[in-house]
């Protein structure tokens, strides 16, 4: 079976991103970017909440992951201006459980804190890899947006770059 894995960026007070989406402060070269990059490839699933989704939308990108199979989760949006990527706008639960019992990689959930909220409660969230940057936002976008249950992790790998950026892969414990 398929993992899901919340792969996400984040400063070290636990913000994904500063109230109005932006991301100022983290750090985007150098061998931890280069190292993500290369982890990409070992989904062929995305799946993206519509704010996460829409910041590359204000770059001009429409599928920002055009090597994967890509699901925006709305219940807003009324269409998506790329044909290749799926807009759902309910259950996603149900469509992760489908996508989750294909053959095939593991699926990537790269944001936001609604949908990871929403696919936590419904235990889909197999693994948690935070990408730590040394920023103190002191107000944000939590990694979720909802309160969540108490749930232990298993740290199975970590590795901290020169940089000071730590990546922290942990499995639930469910």
């Amino acid at each position: 079976m398929r993992k899901l894995k919340y792969y996400v960026a984040c400063s070290v007070d636990g913000f994904i991103a500063h109230k109005d989406g932006s991301w100022d402060g983290f750090l985007f070269e150098g061998e931890p970017i280069n190292d993500y990059l290369e982890s990409l490839k070992k989904f062929d699933v995305v799946l993206m909440g519509r704010k996460t989704y829409e910041i590359g939308l204000k770059e001009g990108k429409t599928d920002p992951y055009p090597t994967m199979k890509s699901y925006v989760f709305s219940r807003t949006m009324k269409y998506c201006p790329d044909q290749k990527v799926q807009l759902v706008s309910e259950n996603a639960g149900a469509l992760v459980k489908s996508l989750k019992q294909e053959t095939g990689q593991d699926i990537y959930l790269c944001g936001g804190a609604n949908l990871a909220t929403t696919l936590f409660v419904e235990k889909l969230i197999d693994h948690i890899i935070l990408k730590v940057n040394p920023i103190l936002m002191g107000s944000g976008i939590p990694l979720f947006s909802g309160v969540i249950k108490q749930t232990d992790l298993e740290l199975t790998n970590s590795k901290i770059y020169e940089n000071g950026v730590v990546v922290l892969n942990y499995q639930l414990q469910n």
